[in-house]
């Protein structure tokens, strides 16, 4: 299986952008436990990161990351360009989290200069 190349920019710098496949994305909706919830609320009370909402962003980050890579793929692309993250509390205690991109078929520049 092949890797995907994600950026952020607008272009790959060395590669020339030969098909826009369009918008990929990749979507989850996480709640806090209770548990999850009772051991941030300790961790607030001394201030500071509070690990354990630190590990679970990150959790569904990667998790919408990977599902946008695999949405890319499915289209047959080969590069994702535009890369954002955005997140939604839908209520209380449930946040949406998106990644999402411009799907594209990129080609390596050849070097012209001998």
């Amino acid at each position: 299986m092949h890797q995907t190349m994600v950026t952020t920019a607008l272009t790959l710098p060395g590669y020339t952008i030969t098909r826009n496949l369009g918008v990929v994305r990749g979507i989850t909706v996480r709640s806090r436990s209770i548990v999850g919830n009772f051991f941030g609320g300790l961790q607030s009370l001394f201030g500071g990161n509070i690990s354990i909402y630190t590990s679970l962003c990150e959790q569904a980050r990667e998790e919408t990351y990977h599902l946008m890579c695999e949405h890319a793929r499915e289209l047959g692309a080969n590069a994702i360009i535009a890369m954002h993250y955005d997140a939604t509390e839908l209520m209380a205690g449930l946040t949406e989290v998106l990644c999402y991109g411009t799907a594209v078929i990129v080609q390596k520049d050849t070097d012209t200069q001998p």
